[in-house]
């Protein structure tokens, strides 16, 4: 099966498109399934490394599933490197202000807020499991928000869980100490407020879903992230998917695909 399949192909079109802020970037889009709801929420962040050539469009075919199975998703797009604005701080700054956005836009729409999962891929899964860590955050931080939007769970897919680590293997030729504006040992206070690895325990269920054979995101990052969530006592659980890269895990034509789809519904 093509890797490229999701990035290549058009996606299903969204029932709305909804700004959360004045960039071109700042932007949701929104699919909801049939009835009055409230309907159980997947808030997904897409990856593609935090670059600027790699936009939202690709998750519309995973999202276009997950709302045919019963859930509405609100899938965000952010400024990222290359873009003004993108990278620190204000990559996060904008999925931080597209998460507490579903609060405002929730009641409205018919979503249920005390249902909703963040999920990621890849760089995205980084931004799920830091949207799910914030609230560690102290006030005298950088990206510290008062009462942050509060999720039911996050599942993170092959997501860069550890920036520092990722600095280290040199991830994406470089990528992360260009997103975060130099190494852990150049800028260690970012580090310690944007790397979801430096937060733990985050204290809500985490599903680390990831392909044994991925050679963008190694394994070893989920491994070394459960590790030291298992260590602290914090309710982590790794699926490791034997012969499994990188894509077939936002692929809804993959046989990995249901079992993303599981790590949701256990998350309800």
């Amino acid at each position: 099966m093509s890797s490229m399949w999701v990035l290549e192909t058009p996606q299903p079109k969204p029932d709305a498109r909804i700004a959360y802020g004045e960039a071109p970037q700042q932007f949701t889009e929104l699919r909801k399934p049939k009835g009055k709801g409230p309907h159980p929420v997947v808030l997904f962040v897409h990856g593609g490394f935090w670059r600027a050539e790699y936009g939202l469009e690709h998750a519309g075919h995973l999202c276009a599933d997950l709302t045919k199975r019963g859930f509405a998703t609100w899938s965000l797009e952010y400024r990222r490197v290359g873009q003004d604005g993108g990278g620190f701080p204000g990559t996060l700054e904008d999925v931080a202000s597209a998460a507490d956005h579903l609060m405002d836009a929730a009641p409205s729409l018919g979503l249920d807020l005390s249902n909703v999962v963040a999920m990621g891929h890849s760089a995205g899964g980084h931004l799920a499991m830091w949207l799910a860590a914030r609230h560690r955050l102290t006030p005298k931080q950088a990206l510290y928000r008062d009462a942050p939007l509060k999720l039911r769970g996050v599942v993170s897919l092959a997501g860069v869980l550890d920036l520092a680590q990722g600095a280290a293997l040199d991830l994406g030729k470089g990528i992360v100490k260009t997103f975060m504006g130099g190494t852990p040992e150049q800028v260690p206070e970012r580090y310690a407020v944007a790397s979801p690895a430096a937060l733990q325990p985050l204290k809500l269920p985490q599903v680390l879903i990831h392909g044994t054979e991925d050679d963008t995101v190694p394994l070893k990052v989920s491994e070394g992230f459960h590790a030291r969530g298992v260590q602290q006592k914090d309710p982590v659980h790794l699926v490791p998917l034997k012969g499994a890269g990188h894509f077939e895990l936002i692929d809804p034509r993959s046989k990995e695909w249901p079992r993303v789809v599981q790590a949701v519904r256990t998350l309800r």
